[in-house]
């Protein structure tokens, strides 16, 4: 084969012809790489490997996107496929073309194992690049200055990025050798109103609360009150996973390495939470989960185990208090405090009363619309996980803690660099040259370490920079959905005015658009909106589940609507290729959440999944 890739430990590998099979130690999935040869199209060339792969395509065909040329490949394409739901299966195809021939890789098999070995797989499909490829690399390179010229350069680029994604604020700050080089954003603080984005306006941060919580956790170690390979459970009695064995292996370091083996199990408290939920029940659906991986074998990001590790940190620090007073209090104290972090907060009511962004969405028709708070809230009881409220300001404040290794700007020690760097060591692969660490990620793909996180939120979208070797740092914040498409581009077009890299991030971000609006635009083919009646006449009002609790549906004029504990959307119907119809929730601050409705022993039935469970709602009737 002229294409190479690097193998994951634990995969196995068969070659026939010129057709290489990977799988993974579960053996159902697998990557399929097919050296097509010359062929007319991307189409005709992904028609050539399925033919090669199993005689024919398996699926209907859903949308073909284009994707930049990179990595030495001359054209790229995706190619999306239509399965039901009751099927659980992943099947996509990646076309590649290098001068006449192309190389296609087809991912095909169970949609949990997708999610599960989702590291892994990025790792073979980064690295698949033509033989003899010299990657791109920054490594040994002077960094240049962050100057005016390439401040204004990069704030173009943001400005032009969120009218091509239609995002209507973006908060930017930049820090260049400890000074602050640029505080501020452009756009909107909400579409249709004039206020703009400034350095103090707060969004929520989301996920990047989880490397906040870990400095936590750091502080503690400084401090002799905690040791990184204390076992969890000793620290905290009440902690505990799905099992015994795994929860004797978890030690303090492990809470959010998201590698103990815990699958992402985020419906628990996306049903059934609210902002009033007691921070406890964080132990209580942990002590539900159990691993689907052994300790320590591969990435699973756990939301849960976040939440936990601030919750365990917060006991020490203030051991007679409720967990979620205890959380807020030592973060204050130990976290915001000292890095004069003032616009930073855990109160929605806080937040929502000052300069702050609003978050958008949009709805299946391409609309872009200003979100409600419900999910978002929802996550509050496991606020050390995602529900930080932050600024510009406050968060390159933040940065440039981690720029300095835990050395104030006045020049104090706020933390030993033994324990702030604790929280980068490599763990778990997340793609070629990325690892997981604890709240914070290390990516090498340019030859150059830049240590970042991303959060996500409903109309929230961030993520935080910190370039060690070029002494640079940055914070991208966004108040639309479509504002996840910038991070990457974001990072990207700093690095290429770092190092004055290939022009890729323009492209980058078209690409993307392009890629959301075909995929928009193919779902709401499938999707019957108001719900067709013929298709909602046998719901029952009211179904419930044992992990997920009750959910109603409402009916006003021809509307149909879910209820559940944490939020409400309007359903729309859809037809699935195997028979069945699904409720799919088309709100956007839960759009695409589907349920089939089905009937098991004479009793009504409405079905959804996540990426590795499956639940099932029973009328009550």
């Amino acid at each position: 084969m002229s294409a190479t890739f690097s193998l994951p430990e634990g995969w196995s590998q068969q070659a026939t012809g010129s057709l290489i099979a990977l799988e993974p130690p579960e053996g159902d999935l697998r990557l399929v790489i097919v050296e097509v040869g010359a062929a007319r199209d991307a189409w005709s060339a992904v028609a050539a490997a399925w033919v090669a792969y199993r005689g024919k395509e398996t699926h209907a065909f859903k949308v073909l996107t284009p994707a930049p040329a990179r990595d030495g490949w001359d054209e790229q394409a995706v190619v999306n496929y239509e399965t039901s739901p009751a099927e659980h299966l992943a099947v996509v195809a990646l076309a590649l073309r290098k001068g006449q021939d192309w190389t296609v890789g087809i991912v095909d098999g169970s949609a949990a194992t997708y999610e599960k070995r989702a590291g892994p797989l990025s790792v073979i499909l980064q690295s698949l690049r033509p033989a003899g490829h010299a990657r791109e690399s920054f490594a040994g390179r002077t960094a240049h200055r962050l100057d005016p010229a390439r401040v204004s350069a990069l704030l173009d680029f943001v400005r032009e990025s969120a009218a091509t994604l239609d995002v209507p604020g973006v908060g930017i700050a930049l820090i260049d050798h400890g000074e602050i080089v640029y505080e501020g954003g452009v756009g909107v603080r909400e579409a249709g109103r004039a206020e703009p984005i400034g350095p103090h306006t707060r969004f929520m941060v989301a996920s990047n609360t989880k490397g906040m919580a870990t400095l936590l956790l750091a502080r503690l170690v400084d401090e002799g009150k905690l040791d990184w390979d204390d076992p969890a459970a000793k620290v905290y009695p009440a902690f505990r996973l799905g099992d015994d064995e795994t929860t004797r292996q978890v030690l303090v370091r492990h809470l959010v390495s998201a590698a103990t083996g815990l699958p992402r199990k985020d419906y628990e408290w996306l049903f059934t939470t609210t902002a009033e939920t007691p921070a406890a029940t964080t132990f209580e659906q942990l002590a539900a989960t159990q691993p689907t991986s052994r300790f320590g074998e591969v990435f699973q990001y756990n939301n849960l185990m976040a939440s936990a590790a601030g919750y365990i940190g917060a006991h020490v620090a203030h051991p007679g208090r409720e967990l979620g007073e205890a959380f807020d209090k030592a973060m204050q104290e130990m976290i915001f405090t000292p890095l004069a972090m003032n616009d930073t907060t855990f109160s929605t009511k806080t937040a929502l009363a000052g300069d702050h962004a609003s978050p958008h969405g949009t709805d299946p028709d391409g609309n872009l619309r200003v979100l409600g708070m419900d999910i978002n809230n929802a996550v509050m009881p496991s606020r050390p996980a995602g529900g930080a409220w932050s600024s510009p300001h406050d968060m390159i404040l933040y940065v440039q803690n981690e720029l300095a290794e835990g050395v104030l700007p006045d020049g104090r020690r706020f933390i030993r660099p033994e324990n702030l760097l604790a929280r980068r060591v490599r763990g778990a692969p997340v793609g070629e040259d990325q690892w997981y660490g604890m709240g914070l990620m290390e990516d090498a793909t340019w030859g150059v370490s830049v240590i970042h996180h991303g959060g996500d939120l409903p109309g929230y979208h961030s993520d935080v920079f910190a370039i060690p070797s070029a002494q640079v740092g940055a914070v991208i914040l966004t108040n639309a959905d479509r504002g996840v498409f910038m991070r990457g581009p974001f990072l990207r077009r700093i690095l290429e005015l770092l190092y004055d890299g290939e022009p890729q991030a323009v492209e980058n971000i078209r690409a993307f658009a392009e890629q959301a609006d075909a995929q928009r635009a193919a779902e709401r083919k499938r999707l019957i909106i108001p719900a067709a009646e013929a298709d909602v006449a046998g719901l029952a009002p009211s179904y419930a589940n044992a992990d997920l609790g009750r959910l109603a549906i409402e009916r006003a004029r021809d509307v149909v609507r879910v209820r559940t504990a944490a939020w409400t959307s309007e359903v729309a119907s859809r037809h699935n290729d195997d028979g069945t119809v699904s409720l799919v929730t088309v709100d956007p601050q839960i759009s695409g959440l589907a349920f089939v409705i089905g009937d098991v022993g004479g009793k009504r039935t409405l079905t959804t999944r996540d990426g590795q469970h499956v639940y099932q709602f029973v009328a009550t009737d």
